[in-house]
C-alpha cells in the first residue's frame, strides 16, 4: 500500500455533526487508513451568516468521540478566499471564464421565462461573448465559468458507475460573486487540488455538483480526484431521513447512551457490506473496507438494530471500561430523577462490582446508569408502584424472618446470602420467587434488578441490612 491516498471530510459548520455526515467521515477515514494514507479535515465555513464556532466545536468533538482522527490541522475554507479569487482570475485571463453583468432583474426574468416554458431555470449566456466595454453602469459583475455547451461531462464514479451529464443542461455557473467572494463550487475544487486530495467520498446529493466541478478541473488543466458518491440514509420506512427517524447530531446519540464503537460499527454497515458479517473491530473494518461493496440504494436507519448492536457491545465490554464510559458520558446524559453520581473511588468500586449483573440487562449507558441507581439510592428508598405491590404484609414478613439469618452470616457474599435464602425457602415450603421478589423491592426500590444475591453482595452487609430493616415493618 502507498501513502499517496488522501481523502477529506468537509463538513459545513452550520449545525451539529449529523448522522449522515458521521458516516461520510467514517467511510473517508476507513478508506484512507486501509490504504495507509491520510484523511484531511476541511471546515467549509464560507457561509459566514450560518457558520458558527459552536458548530465547529461540535463537529470536532463528535469526530473525536467517534474515534475518527484526521491528519494535520483542520483547514478553514473561508481563510483561503484570496487563493480562490486568484484561481478565478487565472480562468478569466485564459478565457475560460468571463465577467457577467446581468442584473438581478434580468436573472429573475430568465427564471420566469424558464418556468413559463416548463424547463429548469438556467443562465442564458448573454454575457458569454460580450466585451466589458458594454457593461452597464453601476453593476458589479460576477465571474462565470465558460462551460462547454455541447457533448457531455462524464464521471466514472466508484459507487455509481459511469454517470454522464449533457453539457447543454449545465449552464455557465458563478465562480466569484459580485462582492468578490468565491462560490462553494470553485472553493471545493481549489481546496481539493491544493490539499492533494486523491479520492472524494461524499453523499450522492453532490452528483450534479461533481459534473460542474469536473468542468472546472478541465478548464484549469488539473487532474480531478477519484469520486465516490454514496447513497443517502433513509428512515426504516424508506422515506428521506428526518429527525423522527434519527437524523440527529452525534451528540444526541452520545446523550442517548450509545457507545462510540457500537455507533461506528452500526454506521459502517449502513450501505456497505462484507458478506454476512455484522460485528467488526476497528482493525477489521480498516482491513476489509472498500468502495466496491458500497451499495447504490439508500441505506435504512433502524434504531432497533442500533440498540441491539449497542447492547452487544455493552455485554462484550470489560467492566472497568464500562465504568469509565459511564463516567465520561454522564455529563452528556439528560438529567434524571435522582441526584447526579459523583465519581470517586468508592463509586467506581461499587460500579465495577455491580457491572456483571448490570450489563446483562442494559442496551444503552442510560439504561446501565438507571439500573445502577439502587447502588446510590438514599434511605429510606423511594419505591416504585411495582415494588410497593411486592411489599405487602406477606412480603414484609418474609423479610423480617430473613433479617436475623442474614445478620448471622459469618462472611457477606452472594453465595452465603443465597444459601440462607434457600434454607429459609426449604423450611417454609414457599417458592423462591415469593421471597426473592420482596427482597429485590426492599433492596432496590424496583421489581427488576440484577440477580438479587449479587445485589446483596454489592450493597454490603451494613447497607443491605439497613434497607431490609426499613421495609420489615
Amino acid at each position: 500500500m502507498t501513502d499517496a491516498v488522501v481523502t477529506r471530510f468537509a463538513p459545513s459548520p452550520t449545525g451539529f455533526l449529523h448522522i449522515g455526515g458521521a458516516r461520510t467521515a467514517l467511510f473517508n477515514w476507513l478508506y484512507a487508513r486501509h490504504a495507509g494514507g491520510r484523511m484531511l479535515l476541511r471546515i467549509e465555513d464560507t457561509d459566514r451568516e450560518r457558520s458558527t464556532e459552536a458548530a465547529i466545536a461540535a463537529i470536532l468533538d463528535g469526530l473525536s468521540w467517534l474515534g475518527l482522527d484526521w491528519d494535520g490541522e483542520a483547514v478553514h475554507q473561508f481563510r483561503r478566499a484570496s487563493r480562490h479569487r486568484e484561481v478565478a482570475e487565472s480562468l478569466l485571463a485564459s478565457g475560460d471564464a468571463y465577467l457577467c453583468y446581468a442584473t438581478p432583474q434580468e436573472l429573475e426574468e430568465m427564471r420566469e421565462k424558464a418556468r413559463a416554458e416548463g424547463r429548469p431555470p438556467r443562465y442564458d449566456g448573454r454575457w458569454r461573448e460580450r466585451p466589458a466595454s458594454q457593461a452597464p453602469a453601476g453593476v458589479a459583475p460576477v465571474v462565470r465559468l465558460k462551460a462547454p455547451q455541447e457533448g457531455e461531462t462524464v464521471l466514472d464514479d466508484k459507487v455509481q458507475g459511469r454517470v454522464s451529464f449533457a453539457n447543454k443542461d449545465l449552464d455557465d455557473f458563478i465562480l466569484l460573486r459580485s462582492d468578490g467572494t468565491p462560490t462553494f463550487m470553485l472553493a471545493v475544487v481549489v481546496d481539493d487540488h491544493d490539499m492533494g486530495v486523491t479520492q472524494i467520498i461524499r453523499g450522492d446529493d453532490h452528483l450534479t455538483n461533481a459534473a460542474r466541478q469536473m468542468q472546472i478541473y478541465e478548464a484549469l488543466g488539473w487532474t480531478a480526484p477519484g469520486m465516490a458518491h454514496i447513497p443517502l440514509i433513509h428512515g426504516a420506512d424508506g422515506a428521506k431521513l428526518s429527525k423522527r427517524h434519527g437524523a440527529l447530531g452525534v451528540d444526541a446519540y452520545r446523550a442517548m447512551g450509545y457507545l462510540p464503537e457500537a455507533l461506528r460499527n452500526y454506521l459502517v454497515r449502513l450501505g456497505w457490506s462484507h458478506g454476512d458479517k455484522e460485528f467488526f473491530s476497528t482493525q477489521e473494518m480498516i482491513d476489509a473496507f472498500d468502495l466496491g461493496h458500497v451499495g447504490r440504494s439508500p441505506a435504512r436507519f433502524d434504531f432497533v438494530k442500533l440498540e441491539s448492536m449497542n447492547g452487544h457491545y455493552i455485554r462484550a465490554s470489560r467492566d472497568a471500561d464500562l465504568v469509565a464510559a459511564l463516567e465520561a458520558t454522564t455529563p452528556y446524559l439528560p438529567p434524571g430523577g435522582g441526584d447526579p453520581i459523583a465519581f470517586d473511588d468508592e463509586t467506581r468500586t461499587k460500579l465495577r462490582a455491580a457491572m456483571p449483573g448490570l450489563k446483562e440487562r442494559a442496551k444503552t449507558l442510560v439504561e446501565l446508569l438507571d439500573g445502577a441507581a439502587y447502588l446510590f439510592a438514599k434511605r429510606p428508598l423511594v419505591l416504585d408502584a411495582k415494588a410497593l405491590a411486592l411489599l405487602d404484609a406477606v412480603g414484609r414478613a418474609h423479610i423480617a424472618s430473613l433479617l436475623p439469618r442474614f445478620a448471622s452470616l459469618e462472611t457477606w457474599s452472594a453465595k452465603g446470602a443465597e444459601a440462607a435464602v434457600r434454607d429459609y425457602v426449604e423450611e417454609t415450603k414457599v417458592k423462591l420467587g415469593q421471597v426473592a421478589q420482596p427482597l429485590r423491592a426492599a433492596l432496590t426500590g424496583r421489581a427488576t434488578s440484577p440477580g438479587i444475591f449479587d445485589v446483596l453482595e454489592v450493597l454490603g452487609r451494613e447497607e443491605s441490612l439497613a434497607r431490609l430493616q426499613d421495609q420489615a415493618h
